[in-house]
């Protein structure tokens, strides 16, 4: 699922279950929590870093990586608010600790923020340690709950796919072809935003290379019942034909799931207006800290407010909002249902309490 996927975000909040495992178990009700922590950190099959965010991706992607390596660690070294990064000295120093005393995480340091505190800030150790991490000096090993153990890079990744070395243009042509092969379609800016691997003016230039020259160009409809160009590989209407209808099953899916994650796509193609509102002042919120959105088939027919408490066993809905036109039938209704008692059993709860 990964590989199909490209990447799975991670993230801390745990409303519910946290982004990463509900990614994976929104297509597999049979995934359980501790199967990606075996897959990184026993089976060394997916490693984490950076896409639009931090990530889990396939290791074999590994080669194709080098170069998101180094814009991290630019744009790490280089941003205004990284006030107190040690110096390579102090750095190397961190590293040295690893490297004698194996995988530590940032509780194994005490170096403390100095000054007044932001919601940003981070100590000096933790800003060396996000900096060798996004350089690919240093990766995760595993994690304890969702804290992350650094290890040097070289005990971490397959030396064959750490040494592989691929030319700067050759990672672009192959981030660009696994974009579109994963969204089966996309505009420039579609492409350029599916990894953030790269910038608008290296997609422009990918495009205009005769790299792409094979690539169909396609017309798309909108949601709206507008037209726009975009991008399709060569073999795109053998894939069309291809495609089996989606099942009727109803989902809850993560806010941070690949498939609305490009909110402007999303709207594009699916009509759903959809935003993140955890950072927004509760007075300003349209819906509330963490809603998820309800696909059906091929269409978002609502979004819910749903949580998780572990001390009393029980999974309560808050909230429930049909989507516009959509008929709440009591079909629907009992598909809900389902996939609430299905996401009961995934984070091993007593019972579902449901007043929307």
């Amino acid at each position: 699922m990964i590989h199909d996927l490209g990447f799975v975000q991670l993230d801390s909040i745990q409303v519910v279950a946290r982004a990463h495992h509900h990614i994976l178990w929104s297509r597999n009700q049979n995934y359980r929590e501790p199967m990606l922590n075996k897959l990184l950190s026993r089976d060394r099959a997916v490693f984490e870093h950076f896409t639009h965010d931090a990530s889990v991706l396939p290791m074999e992607f590994l080669p194709m990586w080098q170069r998101q390596f180094a814009r991290k660690e630019r744009q790490y070294g280089n941003a205004g608010w990284v006030r107190g990064l040690p110096d390579a000295p102090a750095r190397a120093a961190i590293k040295a600790r690893i490297r004698d005393e194996g995988p530590l995480s940032t509780h194994a340091f005490d170096t403390k923020v100095e000054g007044p505190k932001e919601m940003w800030s981070r100590p000096p150790h933790k800003l060396a340690l996000d900096y060798m991490w996004y350089a690919g000096e240093l990766a995760t090993c595993h994690r304890v709950g969702f804290t992350k153990y650094y290890d040097l890079a070289e005990r971490i990744f397959p030396a064959h796919l750490r040494d592989r070395m691929v030319p700067d243009n050759g990672q672009v042509d192959w981030l660009c072809r696994a974009a579109l092969d994963r969204m089966g379609f996309g505009t420039p800016g579609d492409i350029q935003r599916f990894w953030d691997a790269m910038n608008a003016r290296e997609v422009r230039a990918w495009l205009e290379g005769t790299q792409a020259v094979e690539l169909q160009q396609v017309q798309v409809q909108t949601a709206a019942g507008d037209w726009f160009g975009a991008l399709a590989p060569p073999d795109i209407e053998t894939r069309l034909e291809r495609l089996s209808p989606p099942t009727a099953r109803l989902r809850i899916l993560n806010p941070f799931d690949p498939v609305i994650r490009d909110r402007a796509r999303l709207e594009r193609l699916f009509g759903f207006t959809y935003r993140v509102e955890m950072f927004v002042p509760a007075a300003r919120r349209v819906w509330g800290y963490y809603v998820f959105p309800i696909l059906e088939g091929d269409r978002f027919v609502g979004r819910i407010e749903v949580r998780a408490d572990r001390k009393t066993g029980e999974l309560r809905v808050l909230n429930l909002w049909r989507e516009g036109k959509i008929a709440w039938t009591a079909a629907r209704d009992s598909r809900l249902d389902a996939e609430l008692e299905r996401m009961r059993r995934f984070i091993g709860l007593d019972r579902v309490l449901r007043d929307a």
